[in-house]
């Protein structure tokens, strides 16, 4: 929360929200599963899959939103991120087949 003076009104409060994004993506294959951590999860999905960042995920392919979850707390977000990417591979599918068994790329419901 920020304290901006505006006119007439010099003490007006404008609440400024953040979201930031743990996210799972994968490849065509479903074989390999990348987790990160975003502001802007469309920006970085979009990356991913237009391999503008040099990086595991470009060597990879990985290019396939298929998890998510929201947070308004950096720290929150990071502390799911580090919970997630320290569980097993079949924690992760658990996670995903809970909300997204068919694996369908979710970049299209978060564009639009």
């Amino acid at each position: 929360m920020s304290l901006r003076a505006k006119r007439g009104n010099p003490y007006t409060i404008v609440v400024q929200t953040k979201q930031y994004f743990v996210y799972i993506a994968t490849n065509s294959t479903n074989h390999v599963l990348y987790t990160g951590v975003t502001n802007n999860i469309a920006r970085r999905i979009y990356e991913h899959k237009h391999k503008l960042v040099s990086s595991f995920t470009s060597t990879y392919n990985i290019n396939k939103l298929i998890y998510f979850e929201i947070f308004s707390d950096i720290h929150a977000a990071i502390s799911r991120e580090k919970q997630i990417k320290a569980g097993s591979r079949q924690k992760k599918i658990d996670l995903i087949v809970s909300v997204n068994p068919a694996y369908k790329d979710l970049y299209s419901s978060i564009i639009s």
